[in-house]
């Protein structure tokens, strides 16, 4: 749905806060833009200057240029602190905003490799206000034809000498005044009026190195356009952040194919067996943890379950992952019944194969028609029992992690869940994404289990995600970001 605001005057959301910096008032100036130099802001040419000693004009430019590098560099400085894409977006509009004298812009993340991630952010913009600049043809749109532009070597006619080399850069697209400005589709002029715009400045987020990542646009209210200088500071800026930004899309395909791997390494989906219910769930940190988890049927009934998290971040720590999670399912059929010799096993094989990293796991053997658990951990936190009559943390021997001891055995445990209880393992993750202290952390995870709804708990997929949003209602740390969370569920029937 498109914006009511009247023509010339933007709605609150169109007069945003522009940042404040050296150089810069965050009050933009009414138009003409072509000749009114930065607030505050020494003129590099006042009118005066053929009257003045050359001395004073230097000692004015000297100014100007000083002016200009502080504000660059705040600017900048603000901009490197963002670790987001998102969050990098937003900065370099509003930037972008008070260098070009404007009120309002929207920026596009729209790599040409077409391999993502996409998207628009506005500034002093509704939601529906930038659904209907996307109704602009893009042939027309100043932000369109700079994402549709065609690198130099595929245009016809390209000197064949540039061929393999970096293309060029397309240059900003200033219209001042979009009710005259030739060329446009009506639908431009009809969008303009409507959200009360009436000229624009747009400028490619792209560099010879990065090729393009997107655009960027900053609507004037009046008709207006940003003088030379204004141009200079936005050319240098936008190529700063343009490098920014690319080196963002860098990490962010980083995590997403990490995280992609880590799926890939756990269960595809988890077993049926008579007389247990399950569910999982699983969140990966940006970083990419060790945290894994795994359910395997194994024979007369019984079942295999397990977490585990292996120390360090990123592909080392998936790979070792991978291994230790494949190396227990072997023990687990193997000797099974028996959950200490399994981690004795595992214990010894990562002594001899990683000496450098260690881990923890907790193993249960389930027999569902019995309802009988055995289980053992090494140094994992104890699983919890969730039921009408009780909820209460299992009693699990202390022991150290795996690797970090010359032999490993700590005594196995044994409890036999109700009809109607549910188990629950998790990893250490999801103690410390609460950001709180250990015994502060566990007593939250108490409280969180024994609140979830008697109509809930049926389901152990709706106890785990009761759990989650309890303990963590604002979803995931930033101070923490870097843990995986596992929960597993099993409800016996």
């Amino acid at each position: 749905m498109a914006s009511n605001a009247p023509v010339g005057k933007p709605t609150d959301m169109s007069s945003p806060r522009l940042p404040k910096v050296a150089g810069i008032d965050s009050t933009v100036p009414a138009p003409p833009h072509t000749v009114a130099p930065l607030p505050g802001v020494p003129s590099a040419a006042p009118p005066s200057d053929a009257a003045l000693p050359p001395g004073v004009l230097i000692q004015d430019r000297l100014a100007s240029w000083v002016s200009d590098l502080t504000t660059l560099h705040e600017l900048t400085e603000r901009l490197i602190k963002t670790d987001s894409l998102d969050g990098a977006l937003r900065e370099m509009l509003g930037a972008g905003a008070a260098l070009v004298g404007a009120r309002r812009g929207m920026a596009v993340l729209e790599p040409a490799d077409g391999l993502g991630p996409t998207s628009t952010i506005g500034l002093g913009l509704a939601h529906a206000d930038l659904g209907t600049i996307e109704t602009v043809p893009r042939g027309s749109g100043s932000c369109g034809r700079l994402l549709d532009g065609l690198p130099e070597t595929d245009l016809p006619g390209a000197d064949p000498s540039r061929a393999g080399r970096p293309a060029r850069v397309p240059d900003p697209i200033a219209i001042r005044d979009v009710r005259t400005e030739e060329g446009l589709d009506p639908r431009h002029r009809e969008v303009a009026a409507r959200l009360g715009y009436a000229a624009s400045y747009a400028l490619p987020l792209a560099t010879e190195e990065a090729g393009r990542l997107g655009a960027a646009v900053w609507l004037y209210d009046e008709p207006a356009e940003p003088d030379e200088r204004r141009r200079h500071l936005i050319g240098l800026y936008g190529r700063f952040a343009t490098e920014h930004l690319a080196r963002l899309l860098q990490v962010e395909r980083a995590h997403v194919r990490v995280a992609a791997v880590a799926e890939e390494l756990l269960p595809s989906r988890l077993p049926r067996v008579p007389g247990v219910r399950l569910a999982v769930r699983h969140l990966t940190g940006p970083q990419g943890g060790g945290d894994w988890y795994d359910a395997l049927p194994l024979p007369e009934g019984a079942l295999g379950l397990a977490v585990g998290s292996v120390s360090g971040t990123g592909p080392g720590a998936l790979a070792a992952m991978g291994r230790l999670r494949a190396s227990l399912r072997a023990y687990a059929v193997m000797e099974g019944e028996d959950p200490v010799a399994v981690l004795s096993d595992l214990e010894l094989l990562l002594r001899l194969t990683e000496p450098a990293r260690s881990a923890t796991a907790l193993f249960a053997y389930a027999e569902p028609a019995q309802r009988r658990i055995v289980l053992a951990g090494a140094g994992h936190a104890p699983p919890l029992v969730v039921g009408d009559r009780r909820t209460e943390f299992v009693e699990t021997s202390l022991s150290a992690p795996l690797g970090m001891l010359t032999c490993w055995e700590a005594p196995s445990v044994e409890l036999s869940p109700a009809p109607g209880e549910t188990v629950l393992l998790y990893t250490d993750g999801l103690l410390r994404r609460t950001g709180d202290a250990t015994d502060r952390a566990f007593a939250r995870l108490h409280a969180a289990a024994a609140s979830v709804p008697r109509a809930d708990r049926p389901d152990p997929g709706a106890v785990a995600d009761h759990v989650l949003r309890t303990l963590l209602p604002g979803g995931l740390d930033p101070a923490v970001e870097g843990e995986d969370v596992v929960l597993l569920a099993a409800r016996f029937e």
